[in-house]
Parts: structure tokens; C-alpha cells; sequence
């Protein structure tokens, strides 16, 4: 049971972490990402779509990414999507392909997206924290029910704050990773 529990919390920490990889992926850098346009959807004969789906993104270079579309009659749709999102964007088409050059981050906009980055990794946490929680609810609900003794619950809930601990370190290596990152000219 104790097995199980540490288990199902440990997977359920690795989620926090992997949704908060996620989210500090679509925050901009001053380098072109592919990832950057992962949110965006086209309307697409009726259906929003990811960018992904109507065509190829690339980095052609630091500051440029390149998207071949697939189905040339979504080219508008892809170019008016870019624009209308909340990147700040502005995409040149060339025939069959779409250019997105990245303008240089601002110092204070720098600063603002480092709150943002911050803002995702206190949420990993507290989301982390709450996990530990539960975790620790369970043992003292065995201990009640008599399935363990207190020793058991006392070493359960140390392996649970060590794997807790690794996480919220593993959260501010990432975070303090991608601080580094936004800094950089």
C-alpha cells in the first residue's frame, strides 16, 4: 500500500514537472523556437488545428522562424492566426512560404516574461506541495485504519519529502535554466 502511494505520487510530481516544462516553453526567448507557435490554432476549413497540423515550422536562423504550409490555401488563415495571437508577431509571406521574424526582447519586457516564468514555477510547485499532501493524508488514513504502524507512516512521509524535494530542485534548475536563457542578447 505504502509502495503504491509513493508510486502514484512520485508519476503524479513528474507531471507537475512536465506540464511546467510545457507552459516555460511557450514563453519567449530572443532565439527563434518551433515550440513557440505550439498554441497557436488555424481555422482550418471549419476547425481550429495547431500550426502544426497545416504545415512545417523551423528556425531558418536566431531570429526567424519559417513555416511551409502544406495546403496553399491556408496560407491567410496561418498568417492571420500568427498575427492575432498574443506573441506579438508579424508574419511575412513569401509565395508558398511564411516568414516569422522575431524583434529583439526589451529589457522590461525581458523582466516581465521572467515573471511569468516565475509565476509557472511557484504553480509546479504548490502543485508538487499539494501532491506531498495527499500522499501524507493517505499514510495517516492507514494509520487510523490500522494497516500500518506509526514507523511506517514516519519513514513513508521522509521518502515522500525526499522525492518532493528532488522535484521542487529539479523545478528551480529548469527555472533558473530558462532565466539564463531570456537574458542572453
Amino acid at each position: 500500500m505504502i509502495e503504491d502511494i509513493i508510486k502514484d505520487a512520485d508519476s503524479r510530481m513528474i507531471k507537475s514537472v512536465d506540464a511546467m516544462k510545457v507552459e516555460m516553453s511557450k514563453v519567449r526567448t530572443g532565439r527563434a523556437n518551433a515550440n513557440l507557435l505550439d498554441h497557436v490554432t488555424v481555422d482550418y476549413y471549419g476547425s481550429e488545428v495547431p500550426i502544426s497540423q497545416v504545415g512545417n515550422i523551423s528556425a531558418q536562423d536566431a531570429r526567424t522562424l519559417v513555416i511551409s504550409v502544406w495546403d496553399k490555401s491556408a496560407i491567410a488563415s496561418v498568417e492571420k492566426a500568427i498575427m492575432h495571437s498574443d506573441l506579438g508577431l508579424n508574419p511575412q509571406t513569401a509565395g508558398e512560404v511564411i516568414r516569422v521574424p522575431l524583434p529583439p526582447l526589451t529589457e522590461e519586457r525581458r523582466k516581465e516574461l521572467i515573471k511569468v516564468v516565475r509565476a509557472e514555477a511557484e504553480k509546479a510547485k504548490v502543485a508538487i506541495r499539494n501532491i506531498r499532501r495527499d500522499a501524507n493524508q493517505s499514510f495517516k488514513d492507514l494509520i487510523k485504519e490500522k494497516s500500518i504502524s506509526e514507523d511506517d507512516e514516519h519513514r513513508a512521509e521522509e521518502r515522500i519529502q525526499k522525492i518532493t524535494d528532488n522535484h521542487v530542485m529539479e523545478i528551480d534548475n529548469l527555472l533558473e535554466a530558462k532565466e539564463k536563457e531570456m537574458m542572453e542578447i
